[in-house]
């Protein structure tokens, strides 16, 4: 219903299905409405789904969207379904579950309220009662004596619910069948609440009468709105904000001109390998949408230094278990109790060596994480032209490929050098002095521990033969030497192995194919087949084009309806004497 300005005509239209038809007047409506219910659920009894919509516009009608639903009934009558209470629920589930509904829930006041079915619906749905308001009908027929119960649930004394309640009186059966006219009937409806001895309180507070409930049900519409409307403009710009940048993503598309078209194809390459370039040096894109890789490499590269930190401590814990297999193994021609150097360059190769198999694999698994964010590039970058797309892709994985290979070699490369016992002077007796100092005040804080109790040390030399005890000794020192140097050669392998997986998979990758993109715009007979759009890119970007220009309308339409309704008088739905 639409509320028009005085003096202007009323109109009407039915329409269901693909049937459509204006109305001359309030004369014949019901017969319409009939009509329209047989061909759409049959001439019994039976309910459908669809909707039949009847729009009317009147200075006498208030502006209001009523869905008027069946009542629930639980035999099936008429030629009706067996199912028909569980289609009647369904049907009613159907709206009353959308949070954007204010549901009317009309109860009969001959009928124990607590136990309506109607109101049990709408409870479970709208637990607060924020969105319910109860409608009391047929209140000629209540049992006298009972007429105070009424007035206590009219104030919303029994069954409470926020938008309360309201009593009417509509036509009966006999009215109907008499022709009686509506106008007659709310002057009906006035009489009976105004002059009846108990209802007349509820007429005096306004919750009775038909045209008190039009004046309510439109008063509660504009709260609902103003409290609606902040989320659905959230959701308007949401809406637009996605749509603008899935636009932006599809691009404006080729250009038609010849001319312009080779500068097109430019301008998508350029953005494409710059991007390419910024992703290997930890850079913002120019599209954005990608996670910085850097965050992602940050945790292999220091799963990487783990390895080498687990790999040490294995090592040395191995040593101090099997002090004899060591001696046998290692130990040359000086006599126990002596520091062989060349038994301490063996069981430092053997250690690093070890490393060699882990790092490659690590380079592997960094070169298929650079890959795919690669590849993905070339897809969001280059959008709606499959073939450059397919291009770059094959590049991708030639170039990735190569350097891979180039940063193995270079790798197993670190290792054979690694091969040499080497470093710095000043560095290796900083750390040896360090390792010696911290043993040191372990020994002096365990002993402080002791006192008529011997615990053996994991340090302490085994009771035994002499060439035991000679070669406990031994290995004590020897695992400050190891220990001293695994850690200058591990802190440089921890640094080193990313360093070189990072300028050939990374930086060198992203340069070369900035190279051999570039190599394929120097070929003028592929220009055409680089810039074959997707078929479905056009259809796409028109419908994204079209989607954005309704939500910018939607925009622009809810400002404004926003300002009124926020402008808006409760006098406007006072019915006029």
């Amino acid at each position: 219903m639409k509320r028009t300005k005085e003096g202007e005509e009323w109109y009407g239209k039915i329409s269901y299905q693909d049937f459509e038809e204006e109305l001359k007047g309030l004369a014949g409506l019901e017969k319409k409405i009939r009509e329209a219910q047989n061909k759409i659920a049959g001439p019994g009894s039976d309910i459908s789904h669809e909707l039949i919509s009847l729009e009317i516009a009147s200075p006498d009608v208030p502006d209001l969207t009523l869905i008027d639903l069946p009542g629930i009934t639980r035999l099936a009558v008429n030629g009706q379904k067996g199912n028909i209470e569980n289609q009647i629920k369904s049907l009613i589930q159907k709206f009353i579950t959308k949070q954007e509904t204010i549901s009317l829930v009309v109860v009969p006041c001959n009928v124990d309220i607590a136990t309506t079915e109607a109101l049990r619906m709408a409870q479970e749905v709208d637990p607060e009662g924020e969105r319910t308001l109860g409608i009391m009908t047929k209140p000629d027929l209540v049992d006298k004596g009972t007429e105070d119960s009424v007035v206590q649930i009219v104030h919303n004394e029994v069954f409470p619910l926020k938008k309360g309640y309201m009593i009417v009186k509509c036509r009966g059966q006999k009215e109907i069948k008499d022709k009686v006219s509506l106008t007659e009937a709310l002057e009906r409806e006035e009489a009976f609440f105004s002059e009846h001895a108990y209802f007349k309180t509820l007429y005096d507070e306004g919750h009775a009468t038909v045209p008190k409930l039009a004046e309510k049900l439109t008063l509660e519409l504009v709260h609902h709105i103003k409290r609606s409307l902040p989320g659905l403009e959230e959701q308007i710009e949401k809406k637009l904000k996605t749509t603008q940048a899935n636009l932006d993503k599809c691009g404006h598309g080729p250009p038609p001109e010849a001319t312009e078209r080779i500068g097109y194809l430019i301008d998508r390459v350029t953005a494409f390998t710059q991007d390419a370039i910024s992703l290997a040096t930890g850079e913002e894109l120019q599209f954005g949408g990608r996670p910085n890789i850097f965050s992602i490499l940050r945790k292999e590269f220091a799963a990487w230094k783990v390895v080498i930190e687990d790999s040490g401590v294995n090592f040395h814990w191995n040593i101090e278990k099997e002090v004899n297999q060591y001696e046998r193994k290692y130990r040359g021609r000086e006599l126990p109790g002596f520091i062989s150097y060349k038994t301490f360059e063996g069981m430092v190769k053997e250690q690093i060596k070890q490393l060699e198999g882990p790092a490659v694999l690590k380079l592997k698994g960094v070169t298929e994480i650079v890959k795919k964010e690669l590849l993905e590039l070339a897809q969001s970058s280059l959008v709606g032209l499959p073939n450059l797309i397919r291009t770059a892709q094959m590049k991708i994985e030639a170039i990735t490929k190569e350097k891979e290979a180039a940063a193995e070699s270079m790798l197993r490369t670190q290792f054979k050098m690694e091969m040499i016992v080497y470093t710095q002077d000043g560095t290796y007796g900083k750390k040896l002095g360090k390792r010696k100092r911290e043993e040191e005040q372990a020994a002096v804080s365990f002993s402080g521990l002791q006192t008529n109790t011997l615990v053996p040390s994991k340090f302490a030399p085994i009771m035994g033969t002499s060439s035991t005890v000679n070669s406990g000794a031994t290995l004590k020192e020897m695992l400050k030497h190891l220990k001293s140097y695994y850690q200058i050669a591990g802190q440089r392998l921890a640094d080193q192995i990313p360093l070189v997986i990072r300028y050939y998979v990374m930086q060198e990758s992203a340069l070369q194919l900035r190279r051999e993109m570039a190599q394929i715009l120097q070929d003028k007979e592929k220009t055409e087949c680089f810039l074959q759009e997707d078929f479905s890119m056009e259809t796409t970007r028109r419908q994204l084009q079209k989607s954005l220009k309704r939500m910018s309308g939607a925009r622009v339409l809810l400002n404004d309806f926003s300002m009124n309704i926020y402008n808006f008088n409760t006098a406007q739905v006072k019915r006029k004497p």
